[in-house]
């Protein structure tokens, strides 16, 4: 008997597109996104799931796609930063993002993005943080609130008040 398959056919929706692909059963989701797709929105930071560039919304959900298995996720609708657009009209986030400048080489700005969008639904949905001070309201999204939600987005040129303006600007709308 020969050795078992190592690879599955996967399909996914990927900004609305459905995509199929062959993976090797090891790879993560965003290897399958980068190499099997050539959807380069997310991008490879750190790999150990530290630096949030690699962050997508899946099912609605933010999630780290460098600490996903491709095949724990068959059938998944995913949502990059380049999907957030309809037609030509940038998502509130994106343009929130362009008008408080809220990136600088902008390596890290489409995990942001997906991240900063992902975590409003959150705190609409009623989700409490580390530093949600009363668990029975409806969480605040005060400057304390946003910088401990976003904690895993890390962007190495420090655009982290412009960023913050960006949340506030798109919550807002």
């Amino acid at each position: 008997m020969g050795p078992a398959d190592t690879r599955t056919y996967l399909t996914l929706v990927v900004d609305g597109e459905q995509r199929s692909l062959l993976v090797d059963n090891r790879s993560t989701l965003l290897d399958a996104l980068r190499e099997g797709l050539g959807v380069t929105a997310p991008k490879k930071g750190c790999d150990h799931g530290q630096c949030g560039s690699c962050t997508v919304l899946l099912d609605g959900r933010r999630v780290t796609t460098c600490l996903t298995f491709a095949v724990a996720n068959d059938g998944a609708h995913i949502r990059t930063a380049a999907g957030l657009a309809t037609n030509d009209d940038l998502h509130a986030m994106q343009q929130a993002f362009l008008d408080q400048d809220g990136l600088q080489c902008g390596y890290c700005t489409p995990g942001q993005i997906c991240s900063a969008v992902g975590m409003l639904d959150e705190v609409k949905s009623g989700h409490a943080s580390y530093v949600t001070d009363d668990l029975a309201a409806e969480p605040e999204l005060t400057d304390a609130e946003i910088r401990e939600r976003m904690s895993g987005n890390l962007c190495r040129c420090a655009a982290y008040p412009n960023i913050l303006a960006a949340i506030r600007q798109s919550a807002a709308s």
